[in-house]
């Protein structure tokens, strides 16, 4: 696997260096946010993982330009740990985050599992990607969402994901832990907040207070359902 690391602290490169290499990870590592960019579109790689603070250019407008041309995987590092900064990060097409500091068997489960995912993705060639309900159609193959008649051009990659196994899967209840093991591709390790970022941003762009569409039951986790309810958050 071949791995490019935006990373301006050496110490964390040297230790990613050492893990990667007991891994058997192909590691390359860059300094700055340019340079970053300009590595990313002279190799082929399987994932990226980049520093939110970088010299340059900083890593959430790094990991937007990579994403308007390539849906490699990206991992983003930060010492922003606020609701509001894990959302900005996504938003701009980062898979998942890992909070600075944090323990290098972390990381590497993470790369594992967003790398499992795409894995699975590209080899999830077969009939039925085209999946539709009473107000949506999804087609997996194009990734492109219907909403009430309407093209949906403004979700990120995770959340499509996200919308992709609710509507295939509606009415049916997931914990918190299920949809980071079915959706992001790995059994519960990290932060589940993960998993509420997304659907509550997710909420905003197709549902209403009346008609949420991911609907919450409480003390348990999560549902689609078309209905209307009387109270949502």
């Amino acid at each position: 696997m071949k791995i490019l690391v935006v990373e301006d602290n050496e110490s964390v490169c040297s230790m990613l260096e050492m893990f990667f290499m007991k891994e058997g990870y192909e590691g390359e590592f860059v300094h700055n946010g340019q340079d970053g960019f300009d590595r990313f579109n002279k190799g082929k790689w399987d994932l990226i993982i980049v520093d939110w603070m970088l010299p340059i250019m900083d890593g959430v407008t790094l990991c937007r330009k990579i994403r308007d041309l390539s849906q490699v995987p990206i991992i983003m590092l930060t010492a922003k740990d606020s609701e509001s900064d894990q959302v900005l990060g996504l938003e701009m097409g980062a898979d998942d985050y890992v909070t600075k500091p944090f323990s290098p068997l972390t990381l590497m489960a993470r790369i594992k599992a967003v790398t499992r995912r795409y894995q699975m993705e590209a080899a999830e060639k077969e009939d039925g990607n085209m999946i539709s309900s009473q107000y949506f159609q999804i087609s997996k193959d194009s990734r492109e969402v219907s909403f009430k008649g309407q093209i949906l051009s403004n979700l990120t990659p995770k959340e499509f994901d996200l919308l992709y196994y609710f509507v295939k899967n509606p009415k049916q209840v997931f914990s918190r832990e299920q949809l980071l093991d079915r959706v992001w591709g790995y059994e519960f390790y990290g932060d589940e907040r993960t998993v509420d970022v997304h659907i509550k941003r997710l909420r905003r762009k197709i549902g209403t207070p009346a008609q949420p569409f991911i609907q919450t039951v409480w003390g348990i986790g999560y549902k689609f359902d078309e209905t209307e309810v009387k109270n949502e958050d």
